[in-house]
């Protein structure tokens, strides 16, 4: 699973999901890719899951480049507990995703199979998705 190796706080804030993207919006590396069409947050499981989608896909040629990284922690207090004593423990780990950000990248396949990945890749994530290519 991802997740940071070391944050400079364990529990962070909410904050608001919406808003545009203001940085990862063009393609860097690959020649197709994945554009989330609208705010979510993305899990690590979920980023795993269309990760290995895309790389069965691949079959030893090409590259897959993941844009998104989960460092958001999520924190969660048991269930019938009463109200009060404090935040909950750290659950698990997102990846704040706004419209418009590029979060899976590929390159070195043709076009239709990479067109097919990203499709099943997208069946594995929340967030409604684009294909975008060069």
């Amino acid at each position: 699973m991802l997740m940071p190796k070391k944050t400079k706080w364990r529990k962070t804030q909410k904050r608001r999901r919406g808003g545009k993207a203001s940085q990862r919006l063009a393609l860097s590396f690959g020649d197709y890719g994945l554009k989330s069409l609208e705010a979510h947050w993305l899990s690590s499981k979920q980023i795993e899951a269309a990760r290995k989608v895309l790389t069965k896909y691949i079959a030893k040629g090409g590259k897959v480049w993941i844009r998104i990284f989960p460092d958001k922690s999520v924190t969660v207090k048991g269930g019938e507990i009463p109200m009060g004593k404090g935040k909950g423990a750290v659950d698990h780990y997102v990846a704040v995703v706004k419209p418009g950000m590029v979060m899976f990248e590929m390159a070195g396949i043709p076009e239709p199979t990479a067109r097919e990945a990203m499709k099943m890749a997208a069946y594995k994530l929340p967030v409604k998705c684009k294909y975008i290519k060069k």
